[in-house]
């Protein structure tokens, strides 16, 4: 392992999002606002500030570098190596920065750069691709958030379970078995909630939810071992009834995983 650190690791995303450069920021640079279509977020909204992304049982802490609103918003978490199961590693900080554009029309293009320099290690460049691979779909949330509840409150909705003697493939087939999920633009029921397919992809399913409280609801699995696998509901609700309603049902929801009948690898 080098003393210095100087091999470079790079994910570039580039995405056309509906909205005003001032929305695009409000849903990137706020912890209300990221918090309505990635994950729970904490963020003191300037630069110097804290942000802190969580996980489940994880978070990753870091620090704000960059705050020009409504342009540039830049991030770095130093502890990404110990969510690769590395902690201590011989690793940079990894820098986050989120460039919006205005475009004619009231859109924006969103480019989003993720960077740091390691050591060559396989499990490096691994890390960084399976974290393009799972912020794509959330990309998607995004737009959606955008043009139905710009600036909204969000209620998050989360339940997750670990499946010993599978993979993912089984666990996500059995949460859309589950739920009647065969294709996207169909009407579903996810337990009581009423809503359409938005995106089926291969480890992830996401549903727009109209009663009896908006939002979105996204499915999810991935494989954390060899013989092993976690189940994931992960949802945005936004309207005054919606902190009762994932009170009363995320139980519920914990429940509907552990129970799902799912053949083994």
């Amino acid at each position: 392992m080098t003393a210095n650190p100087n091999v470079p690791l790079r994910v570039e995303l580039t995405f056309e999002l509906p909205g005003t450069a001032e929305q695009v920021w409000q849903a990137i640079a706020t912890a209300n606002g990221i918090t309505s279509w990635f994950l729970p977020t904490d963020l003191e909204e300037r630069e110097g500030g804290t942000i802190v992304t969580h996980m489940g049982e994880s978070s990753s802490p870091g620090k704000v570098t960059g705050w020009e609103p409504p342009r540039r918003f830049a991030y770095e978490e130093p502890e990404w190596a110990a969510l690769a199961g590395h902690e201590g590693a011989d690793v940079s900080p990894l820098a986050t920065e989120f460039l919006i554009e205005a475009q004619s029309g009231g859109t924006c293009v969103l480019r989003v750069v993720s960077s740091a320099f390691g050591t060559g290690a396989d499990w490096e460049q691994e890390f960084l691709a399976e974290m393009e691979k799972g912020w794509r779909p959330f990309f998607d949330r995004l737009r959606l958030y955008l043009v139905h509840f710009p600036g909204q409150r969000v209620t998050p909705l989360e339940a997750a379970h670990t499946v010993k003697g599978t993979t993912a493939g089984p666990v996500l087939a059995a949460m859309r078995e589950s739920l009647g999920v065969e294709e996207v633009g169909q009407s579903v029921d996810a337990r009581g909630l009423a809503g359409q397919v938005e995106r089926i992809g291969e480890s992830d399913v996401l549903l727009r939810v109209t009663d009896p409280v908006p939002g979105f609801l996204g499915l999810a699995a991935w494989s954390t071992g060899e013989d092993e696998a976690t189940a994931v509901v992960q949802g945005q609700l936004f309207s005054e009834a919606a902190p009762a309603f994932v009170e009363q049902e995320r139980p519920g929801w914990q429940e509907w995983l552990q129970g799902l009948s799912i053949p083994a690898a």
